[in-house]
């Protein structure tokens, strides 16, 4: 039984720790995005639920999370690596 091989990497040294910081970075910011989302979701519930009535808190829930569902359909191919050049026809 033949072990397949390895293909050959395309990318220097350079470029993997260039991406493996592109990472770290979109992880943090993927994170605090979410736990941003995730209190103020929480916040909203809860004055909803004591009856407590604040148009600021209602406006920074509707902004925050239409930023954030906006961003699931992007318009823009993001994230690390090359980029295809050309427009994006979606999924």
């Amino acid at each position: 039984m033949a072990i397949e091989k390895s293909l050959p990497p395309e990318t220097t040294a350079q470029e993997d720790i260039v991406t493996l910081g592109q990472r770290r970075v979109n992880l943090i910011w993927e994170s605090t995005q979410a736990v941003i989302a995730l209190c103020v979701t929480a916040a909203l519930v809860y004055v909803s639920v004591k009856g407590i009535d604040s148009e600021e808190l209602k406006n920074a829930f509707f902004l925050i999370i239409g930023f954030y569902f906006s961003r699931t359909n992007h318009s823009a191919i993001g994230g690390v690596g090359k980029k295809v050049m050309g427009k994006y026809t979606g999924r």
